[in-house]
């Protein structure tokens, strides 16, 4: 008997229904804005997705992440100063960062900077985080700063370098994966309702469903260190109302491919299945996508599938031009196609 596709033994193992990877859909969603949210790279990821097309990122929410462009186009300021920064490789000068905005500003490779302005930001730092310091969250707080930006930043919980949900996951304090972490506290949740405004109690337990796609279908997936499959989570209501888009991106060593079989044999809380967007998509017509980075040894080098916040995939990396934006972005416009 063949053995099935990754893609289509993970959704039987979350659902019990075999489904492959098909193209993605047209849902008819509101795109004409959305907001993003992501933990450590995803968080990193979410904030450039913000600058490059502030324009219609109505709100954006970061965990362990810091300012926008921290890493300049280096690995090496990327995993110490943007990171843990210390004497000898401290953070990037903030003045910096927010002349390179301004730069790629008047090359209209980002949308102005003055939309940012307009947004709504929810940031997060665990003090038991020992990966990404506070320093570095306070950071991106002082660049939104710059552009009249009052960010809300939590910094009261004990958590570790994770997704922190109210009740999956390993102990708070915990950094090992899969980076779920019960901290009695529902990240996001918390995050979606101040992007979001007032919204629904979220669903006691998802209904919707999740859908495998073809990311090829927006690129050349290996060639920007993105795996075959995304995901999309539907709640039933979007089926057939009008809804709008939240974009979710997981962290290093977080994505599903990442896990693998591993998944399988011995279940645990996965990112798009338990980071805690899901229930409150059920009752808030609210489509969540779920992009996927994955580790890639050759073209680029991309060892723990992080999303590319320091320039694997080439200069332009943090602008409209970079390959896994315009992927997501692509990703986001077939959402609102009409329904077929």
């Amino acid at each position: 008997m063949p053995k099935k596709s990754f893609a289509a033994s993970f959704l039987t193992f979350l659902s019990g229904t075999t489904l492959a990877a098909e193209p993605l859909r047209g849902h008819g969603a509101d795109t004409a804005t959305f907001t993003v949210s992501g933990v450590s790279s995803g968080g990193y990821m979410a904030v450039q997705m913000h600058v490059a097309h502030s324009s219609r990122v109505q709100g954006a929410a970061a965990l362990a992440a810091g300012p926008y462009y921290c890493a300049q186009g280096s690995l090496w300021t990327a995993t110490q100063g943007c990171m843990s920064p210390g004497w000898f490789t401290p953070l990037p000068d903030l003045g910096v960062l927010k002349a390179h905005a301004e730069r790629f500003e008047r090359e209209k490779r980002i949308d102005p900077l003055a939309n940012l302005a307009q947004a709504r930001v929810w940031l997060f730092s665990g003090t038991q985080d020992r990966i990404v310091t506070p320093a570095v969250v306070d950071a991106l707080s002082g660049f939104y700063a710059h552009y009249k930006v009052s960010p809300l930043v939590v910094r009261d919980k004990p958590a570790g370098h994770a997704m922190v949900t109210e009740e999956a996951g390993a102990a708070c304090g915990a950094t090992e994966p899969p980076f779920i972490n019960d901290c009695d506290y529902d990240a996001a949740g918390a995050l979606l309702r101040h992007l979001l405004g007032s919204l629904s109690p979220g669903a006691s337990k998802p209904q919707g469903r999740l859908l495998a796609f073809d990311q090829n279908d927006f690129a050349n997936a290996h060639s920007i260190s993105m795996g075959d499959t995304g995901y999309a989570y539907v709640p039933l209501t979007c089926e057939t109302a009008r809804c709008r888009v939240h974009v979710a991106f997981h962290g290093c060593r977080q994505g599903v491919e990442g896990e693998g079989e591993r998944v399988m044999r011995a279940p645990r809380a996965t990112f798009v299945r338990d980071a805690g967007y899901n229930r409150w998509a059920d009752t808030n017509r609210l489509i969540v996508l779920y992009p996927q980075a994955v580790a890639r040894y050759w073209w680029v080098y991309n060892p723990r599938g992080c999303w590319d916040w320091w320039g694997y995939t080439g200069s332009g990396y943090a602008t409209k031009e970079g390959g896994q934006i315009r992927a997501v972005m692509a990703m986001i416009d077939r959402l609102s196609q009409t329904r077929k």
